[in-house]
C-alpha cells in the first residue's frame, strides 16, 4: 500500500520518478472488474510494464504492440472457451481434460499446424490465425514443462456453487 511518508521519501531522494513515472497510457483495457481491491496494482503494474517494453531500445519491429496484443488476445479468449454445464464444471475446459489423458501437448501442437497453415488461405492473412498459433505455442510451453510442472492441478471444480 502506497502511503503518504513512502511518496515523500520517494520525492525527497529523487527516486519519484523512476518509481512512478509519468506514462501515457491511451486506450489500455485491462479487463479487471472495477471493483476489484487489486485493479489499482494490477493496472499499475500493466502500465509500468508497457513503459519498459516501450523504452527497449532493442525493439525495433513492433514486438511492444505486438506483445500486447497476444496479452489481450489470451485474456478475451477466457470468456469464450467451452465450459461444462452445469455449475461445478462450468470451468472446466476442453483443454483440461486433454491434460487428464496426457493428450494436451499433442493437441497444442496440432492446432499450431492448423492455424500456422490456414494462415493467409481461409480468409486472408488473418492477424487471429497468428494470435492462435502463438496462444497454442504457450500452452505447449507449460504442457512440455518448460516452466516446470504446477505443483498441483488447478482443476477450476466449484464445489462450493449453489
Amino acid at each position: 500500500m502506497i502511503n503518504a511518508w513512502s511518496l515523500l521519501a520517494e520525492e525527497m531522494d529523487g527516486t519519484m520518478d523512476e518509481t512512478y513515472p509519468i506514462i501515457e497510457t491511451g486506450s489500455v483495457d485491462l479487463n479487471i472488474p472495477a471493483n476489484s481491491p487489486y485493479r489499482e496494482q494490477e493496472e499499475l503494474d500493466k502500465i509500468r510494464k508497457e513503459s519498459e517494453r516501450k523504452r527497449d531500445g532493442r525493439y525495433k519491429y513492433h514486438e511492444s504492440e505486438i506483445i500486447s496484443d497476444i496479452e489481450e488476445y489470451v485474456s478475451s479468449t477466457y470468456n469464450g472457451h467451452y465450459t461444462g454445464t452445469t455449475h461445478e464444471y462450468r470451468n472446466v475446459q476442453t483443454l483440461d481434460l486433454l491434460a487428464a489423458r496426457d493428450i494436451a501437448s499433442g493437441f497444442c501442437q496440432a492446432n499450431i499446424i492448423k492455424y500456422g497453415s490456414r494462415y493467409g488461405s481461409k480468409e486472408g492473412k488473418e492477424k487471429k490465425d497468428l494470435m492462435k498459433v502463438i496462444h497454442y505455442a504457450m500452452l505447449l510451453l507449460h504442457f512440455d514443462d518448460h516452466y516446470g510442472k504446477p505443483s498441483m492441478t488447478s482443476g477450476n471444480i466449484d464445489h462450493n456453487m449453489p
